[in-house]
């Protein structure tokens, strides 16, 4: 079975019902302003994320990959279509219960590190469940501790750490609470190559050893390459996804988003460009 006919078999059984979803979109459309001033974002996009991968997310400025992934996360509100993580749709929920579920079934990881200064790295990986009001797992605290290779700086402040240890630290934070999926925006954005790519492996390592869940938005091929897939968005529509990508693959695949797909099915997309 290829790939391509493996993942689209998937993505039949999370349609049925079944638990193979971490979240999905369903004819998305996001829309700013009114009248002159109105700016559609997303078209009528058609997307799931089964669990256990890593995808990345990837288009020009201007090609609504942010505001994918805002709306996927509960951050924004849509214009139309649905927003699922798992079995739950988003525009169901109360403000009370959007951020309940943010709290609780989804992390997130920023280009900014947004750590307490004040706290230990412990202590911010800690957060999300102190303000739930949660005890730790220790089991499962320790084993994000060990693959983010943090056990010996846990008791050490944010000022004391270099930048890639402090995305380190919000890795695990975005973690230690098990959720449904994480979301990274641009999350090597502010690294050196070094610490970016200790970074990426870490989430892939989460995906292929930990079962987690990870869509990553970036402008970077060669962050794109530690993912599963990728995603092109151009004009607020998937135009391509790829496969086990590689980061020359995906640099060649930017630079022609105007051309269509070069025999990469889709098994994910959206409405026709009108």
């Amino acid at each position: 079975m290829s790939p391509v006919r493996g993942r689209a078999a998937d993505n039949a059984a999370g349609r049925s019902g079944g638990p193979r979803l971490a979240a999905r979109a369903e004819r998305l459309t996001k829309v700013y302003g009114s009248g002159d001033t109105e700016v559609t974002a997303l078209r009528g996009i058609d997307l799931d994320f089964p669990r256990g991968r890593f995808t990345a997310i990837m288009g020009p400025s201007g090609s609504g990959k942010s505001t994918l992934m805002h709306c996927l996360a509960g951050l924004d509100t849509v214009s139309g279509g649905r927003v699922f993580i798992g079995d739950v749709e988003l525009s169901r929920l109360s403000d009370r219960q959007l951020t309940q579920l943010r709290r609780d079934r989804i992390g997130f990881i920023f280009q900014q590190f947004n750590l307490l200064p004040t706290l230990t790295a412990a202590e911010n990986i800690t957060l999300p469940l102190d303000i739930a009001g949660r005890r730790p797992d220790k089991k499962w605290m320790q084993l994000v501790v060990d693959a983010v290779g943090l056990a010996p700086r846990l008791n050490h402040k944010p000022t004391e750490l270099s930048g890639g240890q402090q995305q380190r630290v919000a890795c695990a934070r975005a973690l230690v609470t098990r959720p449904d999926i994480i979301f990274g925006d641009e999350p090597t954005g502010n690294l050196d190559s070094a610490s970016g790519a200790e970074v990426l492996s870490f989430l892939r390592d989460s995906v292929r050893e930990l079962g987690q869940t990870v869509v990553m938005v970036t402008h970077d091929p060669k962050a794109a390459s530690y993912a599963d897939e990728v995603i092109f968005l151009a004009d607020g529509r998937i135009v391509d996804t790829m496969l086990e990508p590689t980061a020359d693959a995906v640099l060649d695949r930017m630079k022609n988003l105007d051309q269509p797909g070069r025999g990469r099915p889709a098994r994910r997309g959206t409405a026709p460009p009108r």
